[in-house]
């Protein structure tokens, strides 16, 4: 089972224009990821860069629009995020029970954790079919 738990932005981090942690929390998120990677359930983490280098493409009928950054509402953007497999939902929970305040301890944040589709998940059909030759999911 894959879950990304998923780091939501906050002004500061949105303000940023080079990645400049807290010395401390860079260490705890080095510190907790070195744990995931030994337990052997670390998949993939990064942070993201402002939405202020970003953009959003509208769908709109047939017709997409590019939207440029940045975006107004950081309460609804990602910083970042981290994928981890494990065996179990408890797992999931118990390792982002485990994960740094991403703002600094004592500090108001919040994470959000997602279980990812697999392909098993899914009736068969020739589109996951497709999906699995291609190594995907």
């Amino acid at each position: 089972m894959r879950f990304m738990i998923i780091v939501r932005s906050t002004p500061e981090f949105e303000a940023e224009t080079t990645p400049a942690p807290d010395e401390k929390l860079f260490a705890a998120m080095a510190d907790y990821h070195e744990q995931l990677a030994q337990a052997g359930v670390l998949l993939d983490a990064s942070g993201l860069q402002p939405s202020a280098k970003g953009w959003r493409i509208r769908y709109q009928g047939e017709r997409r629009q590019v939207i440029d950054g940045p975006f107004a509402e950081t309460k609804e953007l990602i910083a970042g995020y981290t994928l981890i497999q494990v065996r179990s939902r408890e797992e999931a929970l118990e390792w982002s029970r485990r994960f740094p305040n991403p703002v600094g301890e004592g500090q108001p944040a919040e994470i959000e954790v997602r279980q990812l589709y697999e392909l098993e998940d899914f009736p068969p059909s020739e589109g996951v079919d497709r999906f699995k030759r291609m190594g995907v999911g």
